[in-house]
């Protein structure tokens, strides 16, 4: 009982560290964007390509390792990822040149999908089921924790060292999590031993999904985005129609058919994703360019939200062991649409102690949402099958991040097309630019408060689940 005990702790701390680590480094290395550029001599065209090919490869090898990690061992696949997270880490810190950095990110984008696969199937596996939800806020929480904390630790990196500390510093905290999991984490996790992976399916999957998001994460940019999104879309329909058929796909399609809770919990995290990502992006647009607020103090009134979700995760997950995920998740979802609404009426003289709390309003929101969706995606599901739930779930949020951001581009290209920072019709054309956009933002969040309540009331009584190691 006491080694149980031992290693739920420490597969917590593990958690906790790599929940931590990619959205602290996701946001701390947007910071030194601007000197990667000046370092090397590029646009800002190749230095978009900093963030897309680290979150394309996430996304396309997500579900593969995932599915991976059910059939050859869970610690073992998130083991190699943290290694090669490692090794990546360090190889970007040290990039010689601008295509070598990208290499490096993009290596790390798949060593980042090793870990993120197969992380919460084995915290799902470890913790008991009647303390998941508990175990899940305080993951979000350091998920939300490392939001916050990105931009301040990421602009004194920069301005004390430079960007490569950034990585630098992700090398050294990989270090840690290797040594804890070598050390102290015993025992192999796997879902099943008499299946293989599925190969073809695999490469279905991967160039369907990058084809898919690269096209859609710019479409107003040209034919060729349009064509990759098409082309992607098609071979995501062939990817369907082949696993349907397959003993033993990396996605079995029924979970989605005959699985309410886990089609309806999914649906519902990719709603929300896609009508949330992009608040922080035009809010800070809005600060900056409306306000004229400095960087920093527009950074430190965008914190208000990602400290509520930190705070108060870890609450929503231990209300989630208690009452049904479906009440705490629809609520959460709820509140979240109030503030999106309320920011429809966003104007130039909009007060600032008003943006601070309606920021937090959806912090409330989110946080009530995350954890306990988390937990009813997870426990839907039997212990086989937990690191294609994990998967599953981080390709709706890495999808959501994408359809947000190219809502914002749709509407802005329409509205602003190539117009400058300095015309004269430009603060005009943003703030009608965001009206529209918190508008479908609105709309999607509601739709999802019913996907979210359309989940079934099973959530917290999860399939038979053994809760011993």
């Amino acid at each position: 009982m006491e080694e149980n005990q031992s290693i739920v702790k420490v597969t917590m701390i593990i958690v906790m560290i790599t929940s931590f680590i990619t959205p602290f480094l996701g946001n701390a290395i947007n910071l030194g964007i601007p000197q990667i550029g000046m370092e090397y001599g590029v646009d800002q065209s190749q230095l978009n390509w900093v963030v897309t090919s680290y979150l394309l490869a996430s996304a396309a090898f997500l579900l593969p390792f995932g599915r991976l990690a059910d059939l050859l061992g869970r610690k073992r696949i998130f083991l190699i990822g943290m290694i090669a997270f490692a090794v990546t880490s360090l190889g970007c810190g040290f990039a010689f040149s601008f295509p070598v950095l990208i290499v490096f990110r993009v290596f790390q984008g798949i060593a980042s999908a090793m870990i993120f696969g197969t992380s919460m199937a084995i915290l799902t596996s470890v913790v008991p089921a009647k303390e998941r939800g508990k175990a899940m806020g305080l993951s979000a929480a350091a998920t939300y924790i490392g939001l916050s904390l990105g931009p301040v630790l990421g602009g004194l990196i920069c301005s004390t060292i430079s960007w490569r500390g950034i990585f630098h510093l992700s090398f050294l905290i990989s270090l840690v999590v290797l040594s804890l999991t070598i050390t102290r984490l015993t025992g192999e996790w796997t879902g099943t031993d008499h299946e293989n992976l599925d190969k073809w399916g695999s490469i279905l999957w991967i160039i369907g999904i990058l084809l898919f998001l690269y096209g859609l994460s710019d479409i107003t940019a040209g034919y060729s985005n349009i064509i990759a999104f098409a082309l992607g879309l098609l071979l995501l329909i062939v990817f369907v129609v082949y696993e349907n058929k397959r003993s033993y796909p990396i996605l079995p399609m029924g979970l989605f058919l005959s699985n309410r809770s886990f089609a309806f919990s999914n649906l519902a995290a990719l709603i929300n994703y896609s009508a949330t990502f992009a608040l922080v992006y035009l809010m800070s647009l809005y600060l900056q360019n409306v306000q004229n607020i400095g960087i920093s103090q527009s950074g430190l009134i965008l914190l208000s939200q990602p400290i509520i979700m930190a705070l108060l995760s870890p609450l929503a997950g231990r209300l989630s062991d208690k009452i049904n995920s479906q009440i705490l998740a629809s609520l959460g979802m709820g509140i979240t649409t109030l503030g999106l609404f309320l920011f429809i009426f966003l104007a130039k003289g909009t007060s600032i102690e008003l943006i601070v709390l309606n920021m937090a309003f959806i912090g409330l929101g989110f946080a009530f949402f995350s954890s306990p969706n988390t937990n009813a995606v997870m426990s839907s599901v039997e212990r086989p099958l937990y690191g294609v739930a994990s998967s599953t779930l981080g390709t709706m949020r890495l999808l959501g991040q994408t359809l947000s951001m190219t809502i914002v581009a749709l509407i802005t290209s329409f509205e602003m097309k190539d117009m400058p920072l300095d015309s004269p019709y430009y603060m005009t054309s943003f703030m009608n630019s965001s009206k529209i956009s918190f508008i479908v933002f609105t709309i999607l969040c509601l739709i999802g408060t019913f996907a979210s309540l359309a989940r079934g009331k099973s959530l917290n009584s999860p399939r038979k689940i053994n809760e011993s190691i």
